[in-house]
Order: C-alpha cells, then structure tokens, then sequence
C-alpha cells in the first residue's frame, strides 16, 4: 500500500492537507490548540506510514496515551475521519486507496475514543 499511495512524499502530503484542514476546523482545533504540531505532523507520518506497511517505525506514544483525557466521543472521532478523507481527496489519492488506508486507521478508534 506504500508504494501505491506514493510513498513518503504522499504521506507527507497528506499529513500537511488534515493538518491544513484541523486548523480550519474549530471542532477539531480545539483537541490540538495546546500540542506541538511539528511532532504531531511527524508522528503522524510515521504512524501513516507503518499503516501502509511502509519501511518506518513509529516512534510516538501509544494512542491510549496520546489521546488520555481528551474525551473524544465517537462522533469527534468520525469527524476527524472525514477531515482526514478531504485530506486524502486533495492529495488526489484513489478512493480504493483510501478505503484500504482508512481501514487501517479504523483500528486505532477504540484506542481513540473516550469510555
């Protein structure tokens, strides 16, 4: 899935669009207005990339620990999935692309999501 998204540069590329599109969304912003979004935006193009089964390891925090207190519901969490799809869709990636990307990071909702 790597290769065929485009590799690093891709990754890259869409990291910088949902981070473009979290800035412009006051619902979102408000779970990131206090973190430091250059790690953010490189922890996330690790992760992205392990996702897509590229040569990387992430090295960030476990998703439980990242995301500890910020009570993200389900329907915050579904949200951020649809940023993330505009990301994709202005990086020009193929909509077959993206459902197999999405399901990768799909496994991550429940360490996301606040219970």
């Amino acid at each position: 899935m790597y290769q065929a998204l485009g590799g690093k540069s891709k990754i890259e590329e869409i990291v910088d669009n949902y981070i473009n599109e979290i800035a412009f969304d006051e619902r979102t912003y408000a779970f990131f207005k206090d973190s430091n979004m250059q790690r953010v935006k490189e922890k996330l193009s690790e992760q992205l990339c392990v996702m897509a089964q590229g040569p990387c390891t992430y090295s960030g925090d476990s998703m439980e620990q990242v995301h500890s207190g910020m009570n993200i519901t389900e329907a915050d969490f579904n949200h951020g999935v649809d940023l993330f799809i505009n990301a994709m869709n202005k990086a020009d990636i193929p909509y077959m692309l993206q459902n197999r990307l999405l399901k990768a990071v799909a496994k991550t909702r429940d360490q996301m999501i606040y219970r």
